[in-house]
Parts: structure tokens; sequence; C-alpha cells
């Protein structure tokens, strides 16, 4: 009966969320050409919040935790684990005051309503991972912008999703880059739970109904006189004692 109840919880999901993309990409093109990047950023704000509200219709909760007040007037590096592309819309939409701003790989810059079109509009890094020298130059330049603009960027270290609880190493690279043109920028760490279960098969259908999912932002992490391995595993070993606690 449950089984049956996901394939139908998520063809009604399914629905709702391909309007969301074809209503929203027309709206953000709009806003971007005609009213400027600062509507561009509300509209994306506004289909991120539909996004994160819209996995109610499986029947799954949301919830969102920050453990501190996080500055406007610096840049910050958000530093998460990954389990799904669901991960994404709830950092938008709740960390929108930081202007949050993704590293993603440069395949989903196409072909995607709403999605590829504001990661080529928000000016993301759009990394080819198989050209180390493109991803770390693309990287940069983000790096640049958020500590020009005092925005924030999104990295999830551990490369692609992981397929169990338990997360795999965390990459440096991405982060030192990350770091090298903000040398002012703050480090904050996300704890992501239930979105691994929530789509099982990263194929979207069926999804898992009644999940759990949290999004948990933690105490920050001052850069400053630390090596980029010990930034690393100090944001990998919080977000750690979040999953592990949460697993017991």
């Amino acid at each position: 009966m449950k089984k049956i109840l996901d394939y139908i919880l998520s063809v009604i999901y399914l629905l709702y969320f391909g309007l969301l993309l074809v209503v929203f990409h027309v709206v953000q093109v709009i806003a971007f050409n005609v009213f400027g990047k600062k509507a561009h950023k509300k509209s994306v704000d506004v289909f991120n919040l539909m996004l994160s509200t819209s996995y109610y219709l499986t029947g799954s909760t949301v919830k969102y935790t920050q453990l501190e007040e996080y500055p406007t007037d610096r840049p910050i590096v958000f530093i998460a684990n990954h389990q799904s592309t669901f991960d994404i819309p709830a950092i938008i939409w709740y960390l929108r005051k930081h202007q949050p701003i993704f590293v993603s790989k440069i395949e989903l810059a196409k072909g995607i309503p709403s999605i590829s079109y504001n990661l080529r509009k928000s000016g993301a890094a759009l990394i080819d991972r198989k050209d180390g020298k493109q991803a770390v130059s693309e990287i940069l330049k983000l790096s640049k912008y958020i500590q020009e603009n005092n925005f924030s960027a999104v990295i999830f270290p551990e490369g692609t999703r992981s397929r169990t609880e338990e997360m795999k190493p965390f990459a440096e690279g991405g982060i030192s880059a990350l770091l090298k043109r903000a040398p002012n920028a703050l480090v904050v760490p996300i704890a992501i739970q239930g979105t691994r279960k929530f789509n099982p098969t990263n194929g979207m259908f069926p999804l898992t109904s009644f999940s759990k999912l949290s999004w948990t932002a933690l105490k920050s992490i001052e850069p400053k006189g630390k090596t980029t391995k010990e930034i690393a595993d100090q944001a990998r070993d919080a977000i750690a004692e979040v999953l592990n606690a949460k697993m017991k």
C-alpha cells in the first residue's frame, strides 16, 4: 500500500514540479530582461520557496534550523554534504539574504527550464569535472565575485551525491579556490538529511512519501590561520556530528 501511495503522490508532485519549471522560466526571463538582476533574484527566491514547500505534496516534512546569525557584510562559503538534487531549493530560499551562488557541473546549465537559466544568469561557477584547469578558473571567478559583493557561494565538496548515509571525503581544491580571492570569507557548514531517502534512485520516480527532510546551518568557521584541509575536516566533522545524531 505504501509503495502505491509513493507512485500516486510522486505523479502529483512531478506534475506540479514540471509546471513550476515552465512558469518560472518565463517569469525569470521577463524579470531579468525587463527589470534587471534584482527582480530576477526575487523571482528565483519565490521559485525556490515554492519548490521547498512542494515536498508537502508527498506528505513529507521540511525543517530548517540555523544555529547562529551570519553576517551580511562579508562573503560566506557554505559547505554542505550532498544527497540529491533536492538539496538545493531550501538553501536558496532560507539563506536568500546571503545571495547564495552555486558551484555546479556545467551539464546543468543547459536543458532544464528555470534551473539552467538561473545557473547561467546568477554567476554560478559552471565547472567541467573533466577539465581541472577550467574548473579552478570558474571557481576563482566566483570567489572574486562574492568578495566584491559580499555574496555567498555554495559548494558540495563530496563532488557527487552520496548513495549511502556515509559521507564521501571532502575535496579541498574547490574550497581552497573559493577562499583564494575572498580572503575575508566566513565558512559555514550545512548538514542535509533525508533527501537521499526521499529520492533513492536519483531518477525522481517514485519518490518516498512521508520523508523527513532537514537542513541545519551550523556554527561558522573562521578560516584565518587554518589550512584548507583543517577547514574541510572541521566542516565535515561538524556535519557528520549532526547526521550521526539524527541517525541514533
